[in-house]
């Protein structure tokens, strides 16, 4: 019989490492479309992406620790991260502003959904540390997803 502890944390470390990827993926083509925006809501755009990829990108050492406080093994490489994100690369640098909006707000919808599984695996691994960080993680990619809704026309 197999150890469900086991699985489910098996399941989580996953999870986790995916949500890490993600971050990674998105904070990269949040400041792709940051250094590339143009046009009549450059500022405002240039501004919100920053704002994002900060946001984004400060949550990476967090996730990483959650895999090594549970004794596990994170993303090594460029390379791990293109294997398990859910987030596509856009090198497409002529993207109108109103594209990069649409992307980045599908994007963290992905991401949202990672975020979620995270929820639900540490709750089944009992967990409760990495339970009680993934609350504001879900509730920022929330509000990034509002303003980019906002923002797009």
């Amino acid at each position: 019989m197999a150890d469900s502890g086991n699985n489910s944390k098996t399941a989580l470390i996953e999870a986790l490492n995916g949500a890490l990827a993600d971050h990674l993926a998105l904070y990269i083509k949040t400041k792709n479309f940051h250094w590339h925006i143009a046009g009549p809501r450059f500022r405002d755009l240039h501004l919100l992406f920053d704002e994002q990829a900060a946001q984004i990108i400060s949550l990476v050492d967090v996730i990483g620790e959650r895999v090594r406080k549970n004794d596990e093994y994170t993303l090594t490489s460029v390379g791990s991260v293109a294997k398990i994100t859910a987030i596509k690369d856009q090198d497409d640098v002529t993207l109108t502003p109103d594209a990069m909006v649409a992307e980045l707000r599908d994007d963290n919808r992905k991401l949202l959904e990672r975020l979620e599984q995270v929820k639900q695996t540490s709750e089944e691994a009992n967990d409760n540390a990495t339970n009680g960080l993934v609350d504001d993680w879900i509730d920022q990619a929330e509000e990034r997803v509002w303003f980019l809704n906002q923002t797009a026309k």
